[in-house]
C-alpha cells in the first residue's frame, strides 16, 4: 500500500523486521518541534526496560495521528493491516471469563489487543501515532490469539492525582507515607512519576489472588489514608471534594482498567515519559522527566524497575 500523497516514507529493518515508517519529519510534540523520527529514537533506545513492563500485558494504545496538537483516540483491537508477525490475544472485556471461549459463549464482548514483545512491535505502534501505551495490572498466557488465558494481578498500583490546588509535591509527600503501609504488609512500593500531574507507586504481588482481591486491599488503605488525612487526601473521585487534596485511586486494580505503562511516553503539551524514581528523589523539587532525561538515567543508573519481577507476597485479605 502507498502512503497518502505528500507524505514520506523509508523502509527500515528493525529487530530483524522490515518496517516501513512514514512521515518521520511529522512534528509530534509543536511546543518543542519534536518529530516522529525522534519519538521513535526514544522508544527504540528505551525498548528494553519498555519490553520489559509490556511482557504478557494486553495493551491499549491512544493514538495521535497528526501529533499532541491536533485530536486523539483510544484503540484497543488491533487495527486492520497489523503485521502478521504481530502477536496478539483476545481477550474478553469483563473477569467472569478467564478465556475468549467463556466470554463468547455467554456474548460477551471479546477484543484482540496486540502483544509488544520486541522493538519491531514498538516502532510498529508509534508510527501509527501511538505515543501512550496502557496496560493493565495483569498478564495473559497459555497461547496467543483465541487461546490465551488472563492471570490474576501480579503487581498492584496506587495512583496518586493531585487535585485543583494541589501538585506533584503534594503527591511526593503523600507517596512516603503511603509507602511506609504497602511496607507493612510486606510490599516493596516503587515511585513513578506519570509523566502527567502525579505519580503511582507500583509493587509487585503473589500472582495467587483475583483482582477483587487486589482493588479492595487498595480500596481499604486509600480510605483508610483519607480518613486518617482528610485535609491531604481523598479515595473517592468526586471533583467537589478534591480541591487541595491528592486523590488516592484504587480503582486502577480493577480487571478492566489500565494504567499507562512505565517508560512510555505522554500525548502532552511537553514530551514527557512515565518514569521509575528513586525514593530520594521524592521532595519538593520533583519534575515530570524528558525522554532525554530518562534515557541519560537509563545509561547511568539502568532501570530501577528491572527487579520487580514478582512474585511478591500475598495481599491481607478483609
Amino acid at each position: 500500500m502507498s502512503p497518502p500523497p505528500g507524505t514520506t516514507e523509508q523502509l527500515v529493518d528493525v529487530g530483524g523486521r522490515r518496517l516501513r515508517l512514514t512521515s518521520l519529519e511529522k512534528v509530534m510534540y509543536p511546543a518543542t518541534g519534536t518529530t516522529k523520527a525522534e519519538v521513535l529514537d526514544y522508544v527504540v533506545r528505551a525498548a528494553q526496560p519498555l519490553l520489559r513492563q509490556l511482557a504478557g500485558r494486553p495493551v491499549t494504545r491512544v493514538r495521535w495521528p497528526h501529533g499532541v496538537g491536533d485530536d486523539s483516540f483510544f484503540e484497543k483491537n488491533a487495527p486492520a493491516g497489523a503485521p502478521s508477525w504481530l502477536r496478539t490475544a483476545d481477550v474478553p472485556l469483563r473477569s467472569g471469563d478467564r478465556t475468549a471461549a467463556g466470554a463468547a459463549a455467554r456474548g460477551a464482548e471479546v477484543v484482540r489487543y496486540p502483544l509488544l514483545d520486541d522493538v519491531a512491535g514498538l516502532a510498529w505502534v508509534t508510527n501509527l501515532g501511538a505515543l501512550e501505551l496502557h496496560t493493565p495490572q495483569w498478564r495473559v498466557r497459555d497461547g496467543i490469539g483465541d487461546g490465551a488465558r488472563t492471570t490474576h494481578p501480579d503487581r498492584l498500583v496506587v495512583d496518586l492525582d493531585p487535585g485543583p490546588g494541589t501538585g506533584l509535591a503534594e503527591c511526593a509527600a503523600l507517596a512516603h507515607v503511603v509507602a511506609e503501609r504497602l511496607v507493612d504488609d510486606g510490599l516493596d512500593p516503587r515511585p513513578v512519576t506519570s509523566g502527567s500531574k502525579g505519580l503511582q507507586l507500583y509493587a509487585a504481588v503473589s500472582g495467587e489472588q483475583d483482582a477483587g482481591v487486589v482493588r479492595a486491599y487498595v480500596r481499604r488503605l486509600a480510605e483508610g489514608l483519607a480518613r486518617d488525612r482528610p485535609r491531604e487526601v481523598v479515595a473517592v473521585m468526586t471533583r467537589a471534594v478534591r480541591r487541595g487534596r491528592v486523590l488516592l485511586d484504587w480503582s486502577q486494580n480493577t480487571w478492566s482498567k489500565t494504567t499507562v505503562t512505565p517508560y512510555s511516553l505522554r500525548g502532552r503539551e511537553q514530551p514527557r515519559v512515565a518514569a521509575p524514581r528513586g525514593w530520594d528523589e521524592l521532595d519538593d523539587d520533583l519534575a515530570q522527566l524528558s525522554p532525554a532525561q530518562v534515557l541519560a538515567r537509563l545509561e547511568d543508573e539502568g532501570d530501577l524497575l528491572d527487579d520487580v519481577t514478582g512474585p511478591g507476597p500475598r495481599l491481607p485479605e478483609a
